[in-house]
């Protein structure tokens, strides 16, 4: 294992162990469930949006390393962003864990680049995105009162369970 894979395994590990934002938001604004049943991972995604901008976000669920680690890492990544910041950063996600994104552009991607390793796994990639989608389900939806259980992603073509 090389010392950078070595330090990204630590930052999955240390995000599970004490994740960020880790607890209910009885204010919120915005309320959407997540799960993936094929692996049983399953998360609640408080959000709280003041003037177009995510002005608190948090989670509680349960679920694998990568599923909360991931959780921690995108709360720490857009609070205080705007919902158009957010959902750049979510694209940019999603091009990381499914192996789309240039490499030379990982850096930029700063701590969330821990779970570019997911790619190489297409069922660990529901695990890391499983909060994301979430969250991206939160921020379009119409409704300042969202209130939602949300499946994780659809398997890629050729994958099952």
């Amino acid at each position: 294992m090389s010392n950078t894979d070595a330090l990204y395994q630590e930052i999955i590990l240390e995000h599970n162990r004490k994740p960020r934002n880790f607890r209910e938001m009885p204010d919120a604004n915005r309320t959407i469930e997540g799960r993936n049943p094929l692996c049983g991972d399953s998360l609640t995604l408080w959000l709280k949006l003041t003037d177009d901008a995510i002005s608190d976000i948090s989670f509680k669920g349960q679920g694998c390393a990568i599923s909360k680690a991931s959780a921690s890492l995108m709360t720490a990544a857009v609070k205080g962003k705007t919902r158009a910041e957010a959902e750049e950063i979510f694209e940019r996600f999603h091009r990381l864990v499914t192996g789309k994104m240039p490499e030379a552009e990982h850096a930029a991607m700063g701590s969330l680049r821990a779970l570019g390793g997911v790619s190489k796994f297409p069922l660990r990639v529901k695990c890391a995105s499983l909060a994301w989608h979430a969250l991206h389900s939160a921020l379009d939806s119409a409704s300042a009162d969202v209130s939602t259980e949300r499946e994780g992603p659809e398997a890629p073509p050729g994958e099952g369970a």
